[in-house]
């Protein structure tokens, strides 16, 4: 194990919205706070943590099953799980995981071993749960997957990072931190988790990320409302083209993303 295999190491899960094409824009910004600790209320796919690879990081999000795969890695999860694009063996272990939710057993290593396998096979990378919180994603029928069965990198590269299942609110936000955060966007679509992010939502992340004294940087889809929201409350507002990689319906096309700032030095 090496450095240079930390350095290449990349997100282990396909993530809607994913911002890996992001990285490079918010590595300008990051190499003027080189010993701060990062904070993403919305963790994600860890495209950004694993493309800063800041030495601590507070990582939230909402998705009790994406929390517990990190501990696990984290703990030094083996992967013992036999993994084939297989319609058949992906329906059984999408029951075998919904009856660990349904039995609330499902922050385990077999719960986050059936979570990535789910999350590598399903339709389009997507990670869709249904009101009574039970993973649905069909079948992806993909030609080739190439799935991880040695996860001992991300032991290592999560040594001094924490992860936390929370309301964003709840987060503590020490002095010397950067807040990264990356909310479901501002679309019909945001059943990440059970419960969804709702506009209410959207005004109170962005009324909390105004009240932060550490530097703030946020995005979101560029929708009027949320431009005129985050201008309102004084955040430096660009907008840029984001790549679509997975979607809920298949679609590509770019969308217009906005990038907001507060408290840049």
């Amino acid at each position: 194990m090496t450095m240079a295999n930390l350095e290449q190491l990349k997100p282990p899960l396909k993530w809607a919205g994913g911002k890996r094409w992001l990285v490079p824009k918010l590595w300008r910004i990051w190499q003027d706070y080189p010993t701060h600790q990062l904070v993403e209320p919305f963790c994600g796919g860890l495209a950004v943590a694993l493309g800063l690879k800041p030495e601590i990081a507070t990582l939230n999000d909402a998705n009790p099953h994406l929390i517990n795969f990190y501990q696990q890695l984290k703990k030094g999860l083996n992967s013992d799980l036999m993994m084939v694009n297989d319609q058949d063996f992906y329906y059984q272990c999408r029951n075998r995981f919904n009856e660990l939710i349904y039995n609330r057993t499902a922050q385990t290593p077999e719960a986050a071993l059936l979570f990535y396998y789910l999350n590598r096979t399903g339709f389009n990378g997507l990670c869709r749960f249904n009101s009574q919180g039970f993973f649905n994603v069909p079948f992806g029928k993909y030609k080739k997957i190439n799935y991880c069965q040695d996860f001992s990198l991300y032991k290592v590269a999560f040594q001094n990072w924490q992860f936390y299942r929370s309301d964003f609110e709840n987060l503590t936000i020490p002095h010397g931190s950067v807040i990264y955060a990356d909310p479901p966007y501002d679309v019909e679509f945001h059943q990440y988790a059970a419960g969804g992010f709702t506009w209410e939502d959207q005004e109170r992340l962005a009324q909390w990320l105004a009240r932060q004294n550490v530097p703030v940087i946020t995005s979101n889809q560029a929708t009027e409302r949320i431009l005129a929201l985050y201008r309102k409350l004084g955040f430096r507002v660009d907008t840029l083209l984001a790549p679509r990689r997975i979607a809920c319906n298949g679609d590509r096309t770019p969308a217009l993303e906005m990038l907001a700032y507060r408290n840049l030095v």
